[in-house]
């Protein structure tokens, strides 16, 4: 294979620029969730629209019923892959306000990290693709066909996005899909992800006597919802942390050998991952060590639960209802719907008697993995190389994106998950950050990445 052009794009990069126009961005509130930031929103997308557009792309805002979408293109590389770079601009909300050690939209630097709502979820790692390409185009064409998709509405569950996604599919068509919104595994490793879990997400709701009695005059003959939900819960995983739901595991693609001696040579301690939660253990599923665990094995977690009085003080009641929320995060081979049914059809049976069980449907994500030997992957990991002096370490993540697996169905292409960011930056919490040096990295990242795939394309 004909080796990547020996200029130093590293030497070439503008920080002081590139930092600039990022904390403009930063200053914007685009809280997708709040009515009240609507303009913001429509201020963000024509801020990309314009920026992309100085570079030479055909860049324009499309409006949806929701947020708008910023699509822009450049297509003057011929016979070249095409790629196709997501990313968000919306962010979560800055509450609470109060314990944001600076203003959550005004970006300042702070022990070489730049603290801002948005700084690492997306706002920093999109646009350090905007600027990557920048940093290509500076020196000539890019050697790939490179298209923007970047969206208002992925923090709301990007409830449009679909339906775009089928409108403009041919527009949209594409090589490979490339999406920084995460984090690597740790500071001093780059990453490139190949699968993420999958979502069915069910609220119970548990029905005793039509309204709340006296402990007293009705304890031990009247049905209790609290206990009736406990026992449920309790019902739903065995001695082992397995799942007792019928056919939970029927479809499970076990994981590889390769895998699993790939996760075993991380630098990965649960001690340290413990101390790092302030647990004194880490239960699960037996058999399995924790990254397998997370990244690769089905679960299941209450993530809210209600019922009874829980003022100050006493009150002796038996509760007329019940409730939690419960997620199971699934794994390639699973499908969402048919674990909704699953859990929807079982947990009725374990209530005791005297209780009506409701269970219901809240939504789901499809799970996915991506081919490990595919050249787009294989790319990624030389462009990292060249930024970290290291050679990739490849991982799946726990977490869900709905929206990679409807990228991959209506789109038909690979998706290559590249993330520039680490759990340390605090995304979704106040004191968000992003490392100055991974913002600088991950320009570099997406520049070396476009001119790995060109290259691939070259060999095949």
């Amino acid at each position: 294979m004909t080796q990547p052009s020996p200029s130093n794009l590293a030497a070439l990069l503008d920080r002081d620029s590139a930092q600039a126009e990022l904390f403009e961005l930063l200053r914007i509130p685009s809280v997708s969730s709040d009515s009240t930031r609507k303009e913001a929103m429509g201020q963000t997308a024509e801020y990309l629209r314009a920026k992309l557009a100085s570079l030479g792309f055909s860049a324009r805002v499309d409006e949806t019923p929701g947020h708008p979408v910023v699509y822009a293109e450049h297509l003057k590389a011929p016979g070249k892959p095409t790629v196709l770079v997501y990313g968000h601009y919306d962010v979560q909300p800055e509450d609470p306000v109060g314990e944001w050690v600076s203003p959550p939209f005004e970006p300042e630097v702070r022990d070489g990290r730049i603290y801002a709502r948005g700084a690492t979820d997306d706002k920093g790692q999109a646009y350090a693709h905007v600027r990557g390409a920048e940093l290509l185009l500076s020196q000539g064409e890019l050697p790939v066909n490179l298209k923007f998709l970047l969206e208002g509405e992925e923090e709301i569950g990007s409830p449009n996005l679909e339906p775009y996604l089928e409108a403009h599919k041919d527009e949209l068509k594409n090589d490979v899909i490339v999406i920084s919104d995460g984090s690597r595994f740790a500071k001093d490793v780059p990453t490139v992800t190949y699968g993420l879990r999958g979502l069915a997400y069910i609220e119970v709701r548990v029905q005793g006597a039509s309204r709340d009695l006296h402990s007293g005059s009705y304890g031990g003959a009247a049905p209790n919802p609290i206990n009736a939900l406990c026992e449920i819960i309790a019902g739903l995983k065995d001695e082992q942390g397995r799942i007792t739901v019928p056919g939970f595991y029927d479809s499970v693609i076990p994981l590889t050998e390769q895998e699993r001696e790939m996760w075993a040579d991380l630098p990965h301690s649960d001690e340290e991952f413990a101390a790092s939660i302030g647990a004194s253990a880490l239960p699960g599923e037996q058999g399995y060590s924790t990254l397998e665990r997370i990244w690769g094995r089905p679960t299941l977690d209450v993530n809210g639960i209600w019922g009874g009085f829980q003022g100050e003080g006493s009150k002796t009641v038996i509760a007329a209802k019940a409730g939690a929320k419960i997620s199971c995060r699934l794994v390639p081979g699973q499908d969402p719907a048919a674990v909704t049914k699953a859990l929807m059809d079982y947990i009725p049976t374990l209530a005791p008697k005297g209780v009506q069980v409701e269970v219901i449907d809240h939504h789901g994500g499809q799970p996915v993995k991506f081919d490990l030997d595919s050249p787009f992957i294989k790319a990624a990991d030389r462009a990292l190389e060249r930024v970290y002096g290291k050679p990739a370490a490849f991982g799946r993540t726990g977490g869900s994106i709905p929206i990679v697996a409807d990228f991959a169905r209506i789109l038909g292409a690979p998706v290559l998950l590249v993330d520039l960011g680490v759990n340390e930056d605090g995304l979704h919490s106040p004191n968000e950050s992003f490392a100055q040096e991974d913002y600088f990295n991950g320009i570099l990242t997406s520049a070396y990445l476009m001119q790995e795939i060109a290259l691939a394309s070259e060999s095949e």
